[in-house]
């Protein structure tokens, strides 16, 4: 749901830098923590492999308002495969975006760093929340509209700390702005919070094993 439409030039070359720089680190970290495990799980790859295209696919898919409003199944993609796989998963998403147009290249660690939040918190939360709410729907549809809530505020504050050159506004203004693409981005969060919701029910329902999340 949050990703920066910007072109390569909106941020200045060290802003760019910087949020590759920890987009990489994060990487290296969800490289270094599946290297440790004793066994790769062949079902979680193949699972990461249906996430990327699904993801890749739906990112496409843009209602124009705001500069394009899209769902992006990061939490969702959290919630089944885990933070690590799901921090690969969208770092091929976003190459794979960038390279036909959707967001520019040096946008990518910053969408990164926005994606990977919401991969993460809605897995957190899926599995803090499991003992005040059982029942997977609801906890899948807080999980994701948190790891929206989270990625909205992302964007905002790396558009805010980067500045965006050529832009004559100032940053209350920007800010303005930011808040007010936020607030649409929320009103379709919870679409996407109710269909992840279902998709996890249903999982949970049929094949409990093959969500992340569900594993002690």
């Amino acid at each position: 749901m949050a990703h920066i439409h910007l072109e390569d030039g909106s941020f200045t070359l060290f802003w760019a830098c910087v949020w590759w720089a920890i987009a990489l680190i994060l990487i290296s970290a969800a490289l270094l923590w599946v290297r440790s495990g004793k066994k790769i799980d062949n079902r979680r790859i193949t699972l990461a492999a249906f996430c990327t295209a699904a993801a890749f696919a739906v990112f496409q898919v843009s209602i124009p308002i705001f500069g394009g409003i899209h769902l992006n199944l990061t939490p969702l993609i959290g919630i089944l495969i885990g933070p690590a796989f799901g921090s690969f998963v969208v770092l091929i998403t976003n190459i794979l975006s960038a390279a036909i147009g959707h967001g520019g290249w040096g946008m990518i660690g910053a969408n990164l760093l926005v994606n990977i939040i919401e991969v993460i918190v809605a897995y957190v939360l899926f599995r803090v929340l499991k003992k005040i709410f059982p029942g997977p729907f609801a906890r899948g549809g807080i999980a994701t509209l948190a790891g929206l809530f989270c990625g909205n505020l992302a964007m905002i504050a790396i558009i805010i700390i980067s500045g965006v050159q050529g832009f004559t506004q100032t940053p209350s203004q920007i800010l303005g702005g930011l808040v007010l693409i936020a607030g649409v981005n929320m009103g379709f969060a919870f679409i996407e919070a109710g269909i992840s919701a279902m998709i996890i029910s249903y999982i949970i329902r049929v094949r409990p094993d093959m969500l992340e999340s569900e594993r002690s």
